[in-house]
């Protein structure tokens, strides 16, 4: 018994580990306890040993260790990623990436030593003759996609003559539509074209070249460097036929626009200009905040036509009542007015001719679109060019926050609210509020036709009015407008559209029109900046309108 007893002492002592015990390869197992060999337990068993714990119930703040985080530091996570991703956004506004089609061959060049002739190409040069018919040249202008043809004396001859752009169609189409009348010296030369026309006789550009101010032209040699290119734009001057030195063979042709690309793309190559660009527009005093030109977006688009031809510029902002900038119409534009379909259009409102706009560059381009057209004082200058370059367009607006759309109908009453800075055609003013009084109507003045179609599309004619009606300040009948194309006669007074000045996205994404930005204006800049001495372009805008106004004077008519 005693043995037996002091065997099972031995056997529990032996379970104790050790700490100089080396495992055994071959552990005996627990059962066999009758052996007397001791049996060495692994270092993992000592090593778990220890961390067996027992199980209690859990306790409340236990469970609020895994719960999820409060609602409100996700909320303030999310503002200041907002607020991150909108500063973000701003810079990449007023600091868009360069384009990366820049010509390598000017690269690293001293801007001064680059000449006229390595930025044109004679293959992008569209020529028709002095002799070719306004129907044609109107459809080589379109089909060609061309902003202006050169008029040259014969197929034959290398030097050109003369220039026709969108600006003289929008002219000739006012003409035809008898809006414009002429002064004493330009009457009987009117006479005779409307008589041309009317009998549908072929008008030459020759001719209808001779109807009013036309766009200056100013020739430049092929060696003439890019500081004297600058100097030409900046002082005015919209384009430059380029010839060969010593000749007038033409090389090439360059307009501002060209021009503002190039610099754009290159300009790592031009750091004087360059350094401007980060830039705000109101810290440069670019651009105009006086004399600013538009048109109420319920006024028919005839009006906006003539207000173009009147005051010499290719473009005009639409606002509605409260002017705030809800669109913008140009001449180029005026290519959609050429068929006989589109008579209506032209006593429509200028909204309905927004959205015609909209609807063909949907169709033409396959999606909609909705070009913006201005720009914030604190816009930087590189946002602007990079807008400039973006919508090939000449100038950009310059707005101010909203106002509130408008309550009432979309015509306001007869006593509309006009700013006393911007010129444009309120809603219930007529064209005659722009331009000098009238003078009185001559006496005896032979019967003058005056046209209800468009010439270049060699449609019939109604009788023409007396030349008293087309003097008299009172609202002559309205004439057919295109007659032949349409059953009716088309009513020149103002429609109603189903479009309001204060319906588009642009009456809530723009703004309150403030000022505006041109290529003319920026390219000025870009020549000051450089040292160069353009022209004063209050000067030469002053001028301008001048003489668009001086042979020919618009005519609201209806």
């Amino acid at each position: 018994m005693a043995e037996r007893a002091y065997r099972s002492l031995q056997n529990s002592n032996s379970t104790t580990p050790q700490p100089n015990e080396r495992p055994d390869p071959n552990p005996t197992s627990p059962r066999s306890s009758e052996d007397s060999r001791p049996v060495p337990r692994s270092p993992s068993m000592r090593v778990a040993s220890p961390v067996i714990t027992h199980r209690h119930s859990s306790s409340f703040s236990d469970h609020l260790r895994g719960i999820p985080p409060s609602p409100r530091s996700s909320r303030q996570l999310s503002i200041s990623s907002s607020q991150l991703q909108s500063a973000q956004v701003q810079d990449l506004l007023n600091n868009p990436p360069k384009p990366e089609n820049a010509d390598p061959k000017f690269a690293g060049r001293d801007w001064h030593t680059i000449t006229a002739g390595e930025l044109v190409d004679i293959g992008d040069v569209c020529f028709v003759e002095v002799d070719t018919g306004i129907e044609e040249a109107t459809n080589v202008l379109i089909e060609s996609g061309a902003a202006v043809l050169l008029i040259r004396s014969s197929s034959t001859d290398k030097a050109a003559v003369a220039t026709f752009d969108y600006k003289d169609l929008n002219q000739y189409l006012l003409f035809a539509t008898g809006s414009l009348r002429p002064d004493a010296d330009h009457l009987q030369f009117y006479q005779d074209l409307a008589k041309k026309a009317q009998s549908g006789q072929k008008i030459p550009l020759r001719e209808a070249k001779s109807l009013g101010a036309k766009e200056p032209f100013v020739m430049l040699p092929h060696t003439a460097k890019l500081t004297k290119v600058v100097e030409a734009f900046g002082g005015g001057v919209h384009r430059l036929v380029i010839v060969r030195e010593w000749t007038n063979e033409v090389v090439g042709l360059l307009s501002q626009s060209h021009l503002v690309k190039f610099l754009w793309e290159n300009g790592a190559s031009f750091p004087v200009i360059d350094q401007l660009y980060p830039q705000m527009i109101k810290d440069l005093g670019v651009g105009s905040q006086t004399n600013l030109i538009s048109i109420n977006g319920d006024r028919p688009l005839r009006e906006a036509l003539l207000l173009m031809d009147m005051e010499g510029v290719s473009s005009l902002a639409v606002v509605d009542n409260n002017h705030n900038v809800v669109g913008n119409i140009s001449t180029v534009d005026v290519k959609l007015l050429t068929k006989a379909s589109s008579a209506p259009l032209l006593a429509n409102t200028c909204i309905h001719f927004i959205s015609v706009i909209l609807s063909n560059r949907g169709m033409n381009d396959g999606k909609d679109s909705f070009p913006v057209f201005h720009i914030s004082p604190y816009s930087t200058l590189a946002h602007t060019v990079a807008k400039l370059v973006a919508t090939k367009s000449h100038r950009m607006w310059v707005t101010t926050p909203p106002s509130p759309a408008p309550s009432g109908p979309p015509t306001p009453s007869l006593q509309p609210h006009v700013p006393a800075s911007p010129i444009s055609i309120p809603n219930s003013l007529s064209t005659h509020a722009l331009s000098s009084p009238s003078p009185p109507p001559p006496q005896n003045l032979p019967s003058t036709p005056s046209l209800s179609t468009l010439a270049v599309l060699g449609t019939s004619t109604a009788p023409p009015p007396s030349a008293a009606a087309s003097y008299a300040p009172s609202t002559p009948a309205a004439p057919s407008v295109f007659q032949g194309a349409i059953a009716m006669p088309t009513p020149l007074a103002p429609s109603v559209s189903s479009v309001s000045a204060a319906a588009l996205p642009g009456a809530h994404l723009s703004g309150r029109l403030s000022g505006v930005v041109s290529l003319t204006d920026v390219l000025n800049l870009f020549a000051t900046a450089s040292g160069l001495h353009p022209e004063d372009l209050r000067v030469v805008r002053r001028g301008r309108r001048r003489s668009s106004s001086s042979s020919l004077r618009g005519e609201r008519v209806g």
